[in-house]
């Protein structure tokens, strides 16, 4: 599971269920005190306060409230922060709602007024990590649908996107644009196994009449011989220059080998042949 991208915000406005860098103010029996600014003073216990630090030190802290409801800061990473969808296990269901592990000693809670379908113990669901504005409670919920831009997207074809693969249709994949939007991956253009929660790159393939989106794992045809070329090469190197795909190989076998079409890697075996970077044997590819 990916770790969250650690953006850390001032002091001055540190945010509750986000990475602040905070200034240490005081040291203590306990821990230290951070100042993070309308927060007020925050301790980090010690268990998490690195060696060296003194008054003055800047640290990278995620603030979160601990099982007595006290705002507390930690080094420790969680999965995601506030305002991120992510892939989360539930381990425990009670009466509250669902516990997700999100790496941190407290588990996340997702009450059950925010499950799109009754959450499983055992089971992982893409979430959106948000803060309860009434409570300062930092939650989660499936019902992704609210945190998605009603509006219809400003993309053009071939815009490279941020994806966040969201769930199985009975056309291929749905994923989550740019955080923002709704998007559709179709089953015959995926040439690699996709796992809900996953993050990958992606380009729109097009915008519908109705603005929606449907998508590509790989460029348009005209791109997609160059950026895979890179990608055959470094698979080259990896194996002592040398591959046994050729031209006879199987569909299956190259797409699971490569994450491409067979159309694709023929192409680019023709493009590499032609610029001389490499030579076919009788029994596969060869780095020359």
């Amino acid at each position: 599971m990916a770790h969250s991208s650690e953006q850390s915000t001032a002091s001055s406005n540190a945010e509750i269920g986000k990475y602040n860098t905070l200034s240490i103010i005081a040291v203590t029996d306990n821990g230290a005190y951070l100042d993070a600014g309308d927060l007020g003073e925050i301790l980090l216990p010690n268990r998490y306060l690195p060696k060296d630090c003194k008054i003055g030190s800047d640290l990278n802290v995620f603030l979160y409230s601990d099982s007595a409801d006290r705002l507390v800061a930690t080094t420790e990473k969680s999965f995601g922060q506030v305002g991120e969808f992510v892939s989360l296990k539930v381990v425990q269901v009670n009466k509250m709602g669902a516990f997700l592990d999100w790496g941190l000693p407290k588990d996340l809670l997702v009450p059950y007024n925010q499950q799109h379908t009754a959450m499983e113990e055992g089971k992982y669901y893409l979430v959106r990590i948000y803060l309860d504005q009434h409570t300062d409670r930092i939650a989660a919920s499936s019902k992704l649908d609210k945190f998605i831009d009603i509006w219809p997207a400003e993309y053009q074809q071939g815009d490279k996107v941020k994806l966040i693969i969201g769930g199985k249709t009975d056309l291929g994949f749905k994923a989550i644009v740019n955080d923002l939007h709704w998007g559709l991956l179709y089953d015959n253009e995926i040439f690699q196994p996709l796992r809900i929660g996953r993050k990958i790159d992606g380009y729109i393939k097009q915008v519908r009449e109705d603005g929606r989106l449907d998508l590509l794992l790989t460029r348009g045809s005209k791109n997609k011989v160059n950026d895979f070329a890179d990608k055959l090469l470094e698979h080259l190197a990896k194996n002592n220059g040398f591959s046994p795909l050729h031209d006879k190989s199987a569909p299956e076998l190259i797409q699971r080998t490569l994450g491409v079409s067979k159309k694709t890697f023929k192409a680019t075996v023709g493009n590499l042949l032609k610029n001389g970077k490499l030579t076919i044997e009788k029994d596969g590819i060869r780095l020359k």
